[in-house]
């Protein structure tokens, strides 16, 4: 199944951790915001093809950041459910109008969040959310899959084959540590033999290409993908 992204943006910390919970028991790869300015930011590294965004917080709310995000190229078609404990047609009106697709209210019952989720995924077009078929964005790096090509900062980071394929298995996970035989295996194959010194020299070419801040080491166990 196409890993799909999904952003949830609240004020309430009991929420975003309920939420999380819930849809990350789903398999989706989630992450959070409590406020609109984190969402906008947090969107434009992560770029969701769902986010479930909070009506009523203070500061900016949900109506504004969805105004911001819909005048976005990238967020053209990425979904927005409206997350809500209010009623009031007005405010539905105004939330619809900006372009939000669906509501969630709160008190939130796991298994009605469930079928909404589903029902709004059903939307995304055929293979949407499948990071092989994609391209994506994380800060200033730009990983472009069907292209076969990384652009840091607007420039070309001219990867070879190996570190394209090295850094694909990475970032397909921001987060997770992958620890060397299973990028070996993934990366390299089950049937050739190559050692660590490889996958380490593989590794400080692609910092060098595409900077440090990107890729974690941990020792005596692999690297794994940050931003």
């Amino acid at each position: 199944m196409a890993e799909i992204r999904i952003l949830v943006v609240d004020d309430e910390e009991d929420i975003l951790e309920i939420l999380r919970y819930n849809l990350e028991k789903e398999g989706f790869i989630v992450q959070t915001a409590a406020d609109g300015p984190s969402a906008l930011r947090i969107a434009e590294q992560f770029l969701p093809q769902l986010i479930i965004l909070d009506i009523m917080m203070p500061g900016m709310d949900g109506i504004e950041v969805c105004e911001k995000l819909r005048a976005k190229p990238q967020f053209t078609n990425t979904l927005i459910a409206f997350l809500t404990a209010r009623s009031e047609a007005f405010t539905q009106i105004s939330a619809l109008d900006t372009g939000g697709d669906d509501f969630i209210n709160k008190p939130i019952k796991p298994n009605v969040l469930k079928s909404r989720i589903n029902a709004l995924l059903r939307r995304l077009p055929a293979g949407d959310g499948d990071v092989s078929k994609s391209s994506i964005q994380y800060g200033d790096l730009w990983i472009d899959h069907e292209q076969f090509r990384v652009t840091v900062g607007g420039g070309d980071a001219n990867l070879a084959k190996k570190e394209f394929e090295l850094l694909t298995l990475l970032a397909s996970k921001p987060g997770k540590v992958f620890k060397r035989q299973e990028i070996l295996a993934k990366v390299w194959g089950n049937d050739v033999i190559v050692g660590d010194r490889t996958i380490d020299v593989h590794i400080r070419k692609l910092r060098e290409k595409i900077g440090e801040k990107y890729i974690q080491t941990m020792k005596g166990v692999g690297y794994k993908f940050d931003f």
